[in-house]
């Protein structure tokens, strides 16, 4: 076996390391949500633990689908972007489907599974991450100078959005058009140009809201909860009566009032509410700066990746963080009332399976993501020792310099690049402008 068999085996022999600061906040945030699922849900049945009981377990089924998705190649899965898309369709779709779908309050947005209840937009979020992603490093250019490529994706969204308002889902409609919008800056679109067909379809949710009674009384009640406080206010006046109270230190663990009847959903939407009252304004600060630990690592992780030319798992860490960090953000809000009424759940903390197991999903994405960078930068440090042991020795030559990063990116992409572009100018990821 020759020296390059020698160093190419070894190579592939090198594995890497899981970011143990997105593990320890995903873990952090996970048991304290089982904590509070037992505080808040505890008055809700006769059966104490009822819901514990099942947040456990949907916990468990999250983690097991994680330890699946933390073990896969994403160039694996990037081979079936297509079937992704088609996924995201089908999944919203089915509800639709007699005998198949489920209508609760008047939404239509689960599936019956027969021993449980599935909400299919929270697995559409993943796949259509995963989708997105593939897009821009394919079309990573075009993204940037045409407006054919550009609006391709937001086609798909839009038919996305319409699925989503037929349920309807007001809530998952904006998230996905949040992160559509921040994915193409990042992938290098122009602002400018994202903000025309923004600007077109602003009348029509404007439209959808007047429209439609249930969302207004959101949009009136949450502007002064106080005037109806036992009708269309009843939700957040309760939401912000358990906040006040909680002040510095709160009341305690177990000892809300609210989350005795008066306070709906508190075990779901609006248990910010009970973290607030039961653990104080310290309690709150920590799960603000655990969930700012965990969407920041995620951002310092796609940029790695970036820098890296490893555009693919890049924008998927870019785009699991702006899941995660604007619904965190829209059910802090809500609770807050900074924003009307969306039953959007607080990630990793509330209870609901369908929302519990999808995050645990992305978040084992998420850690892939850091698997395969820790790796690919274990084997360039490999690379580039073989490379300093073989060069010959010049009399009087200076030490090498260190291999700065984007010697070490050159290096790796040299002869290898992806992308099916074909625009002469290679656009990177720097918000809008041409590199």
């Amino acid at each position: 076996m020759d020296d390059t068999a020698r160093q190419a085996t070894r190579l592939e022999a090198i594995g890497g390391h899981y970011d143990k600061w997105l593990l320890g906040a995903a873990v952090a945030l996970a048991s304290l949500g089982i904590v509070m699922v037992a505080s808040s849900s505890i008055a809700l049945t006769q059966s104490p633990f009822y819901y514990l009981s099942r947040h456990l377990v949907f916990i468990g089924i999250g983690v097991a689908l994680a330890a699946v998705a933390m073990r896969v190649e994403l160039r694996e899965v990037e081979k079936y972007n297509h079937l992704l898309l088609l996924g995201c369709f089908a999944l919203l779709v089915v509800v639709f489907v007699p005998g198949l779908g489920s209508t609760v309050n008047g939404a239509r947005r689960w599936i019956n599974l027969g021993v449980s209840k599935f909400q299919t937009v929270e697995a559409v979020k993943v796949l259509y991450i995963v989708w997105l992603s593939s897009y821009l490093v394919r079309f990573r250019d075009e993204v940037n100078a045409t407006w054919q490529a550009m609006l391709k994706p937001v086609g798909v969204v839009g038919v996305l959005v319409v699925l989503l308002l037929l349920q309807p889902d007001f809530g998952s409609s904006m998230l996905l058009l949040g992160i559509t919008t921040c994915m193409l800056v990042l992938g290098g679109a122009q602002l400018k140009r994202i903000m025309l067909p923004l600007l077109l379809m602003l009348p029509a949710l404007v439209l959808l809201v007047i429209f439609e009674p249930y969302r207004m009384r959101r949009v009136t009640s949450f502007m002064d909860p106080w005037e109806d406080q036992l009708g269309s206010g009843y939700q957040l006046s309760n939401a912000l009566m358990a906040i006040g109270r909680g002040e510095w230190t709160g009341v305690g663990l177990g000892a809300s009032i609210q989350k005795l009847n008066y306070l709906p959903e508190s075990h779901t939407d609006f248990i910010f509410s009970v973290i607030a009252e039961e653990l104080g304004f310290a309690g709150v600060c920590t799960i603000v700066a655990l969930y700012a630990l965990l969407v920041g690592r995620a951002f310092w992780l796609g940029m790695r990746c970036i820098e890296m030319r490893r555009h693919f798992s890049g924008y998927i860490a870019f785009g699991v963080g702006l899941w995660i960090g604007l619904q965190t953000f829209v059910s802090i809000g809500v609770n807050l009332g900074m924003l009307p009424t969306k039953g959007l759940t607080l990630p990793l903390i509330s209870s609901g399976g369908s929302s519990v197991m999808m995050t645990c999903v992305a978040v084992g994405v998420l850690l892939r993501v850091s698997w395969e960078y820790n790796r690919a930068v274990r084997r360039q440090e490999v690379r580039d020792d073989a490379d300093v042991a073989d060069a010959p020795a010049e009399a009087g030559a200076q030490p090498a310099e260190p291999a700065t990063a984007s010697a070490i990116a050159a290096a790796m992409q040299a002869g290898t690049t992806r992308g099916t572009s074909r625009m002469q100018q290679r656009v990177e990821p720097t918000f809008g402008r041409i590199a």
